[in-house]
């Protein structure tokens, strides 16, 4: 297996002007751990707010504004601007996925690198809510359900790497309003090697109302504490 050569992070971003920038820097402290060159792309996708200033106001980040309004056609025009700056072979590319609500920590890209050099093709990485944006009842329901450190394999593009070459072989992100992170890793599991990983685990907003009608918002707010109760 080729060793990575280069990274790529790929951030869709919607009315994020108040949350993107904890993102990118938390983004930028990950990219300096590791040896090898990081770009950095942000997809604002048909904000009416500062997103998109915001984000340039970070070195090294290129900045691509759309108007889809569709989450999927987002993280593919993310995925196109981030690969069409690379210069190695796509097989020692790697795309890291995260959200503009979310903080990823300082091992995000140190440990990504780690299991491709291994052989690994998909990094399914885990996510935790913001516990101050969760009731007390949903954050005991969430402790109940989640042990730390364990890979659940629970999919959530705020926390998901790529081989570029299998990415490429999968057809990519489909143009769908939400579950295109799901329906991507289906894809790439046919092609590529996925591992579940807990080890570098991405803390995302817990908000009650989310930038898609069926995405981890909802999941926060209308199934996290009946699924406890249904279990206990």
């Amino acid at each position: 297996m080729k060793a990575i050569a280069e990274l790529v992070v790929m951030i869709p971003a919607r009315d994020e002007e108040v949350l993107i920038g904890r993102c990118l820097e938390s983004v930028l402290v990950a990219r300096d751990l590791v040896e090898i060159p990081v770009r950095v792309v942000v997809v604002a996708d048909g904000c009416l707010d500062a997103t998109a200033h915001v984000a340039r106001g970070y070195p090294g980040v290129l900045v691509v504004e759309i108007d889809s309004s569709n989450v999927g056609t987002a993280r593919a025009s993310a995925a196109r601007a981030a690969l069409s700056l690379i210069t190695a072979d796509p097989a020692r590319v790697w795309m890291a996925n995260t959200d503009a609500d979310s903080v990823v920590p300082p091992n995000w890209l140190v440990e990504q690198v780690r299991l491709a050099d291994s052989g690994t093709d998909v990094m399914i990485g885990t996510v935790r809510p913001e516990f101050y944006d969760l009731t007390d009842e949903q954050v005991r329901a969430w402790r109940a359900s989640h042990l730390p450190g364990e890979a659940n394999g629970h999919v959530h593009g705020a926390n998901l790497g790529i081989r570029a070459s299998i990415y490429l072989k999968s057809g990519g992100y489909d143009a769908v309003p939400e579950h295109e992170d799901v329906e991507l890793v289906a894809k790439l599991r046919h092609v590529g090697r996925a591992v579940a990983c807990a080890t570098c685990e991405v803390v995302t907003s817990g908000r009650a109302v989310g930038r898609t009608p069926g995405g981890y918002a909802r999941h926060l707010r209308e199934d996290l504490v009946p699924e406890m109760q249904r279990t206990t």
